[in-house]
């Protein structure tokens, strides 16, 4: 499987021992925020402010 054939692009990332990261679905568009500290962490999907998932648009190339 090669690198366009992934489904998660990672877009986003902040920190070195707590990192913050935020992964967008290449087949739905929907973005997910990523957080560890340590041996911890969490997926979840990225909310706006209404409580709506962030959907990004997908460019098929």
């Amino acid at each position: 499987m090669g690198k366009s054939d992934e489904r998660f692009e990672k877009v986003y990332t902040q920190g070195v021992l707590t990192i913050t990261e935020i992964w967008v679905d290449k087949t739905t568009g929907v973005n997910y925020i990523y957080h560890t500290n340590g041996s911890a962490g969490g997926l979840t999907p990225l909310l706006d402010r209404d409580g709506k998932a962030v959907v990004s648009t997908i460019y098929n190339s």
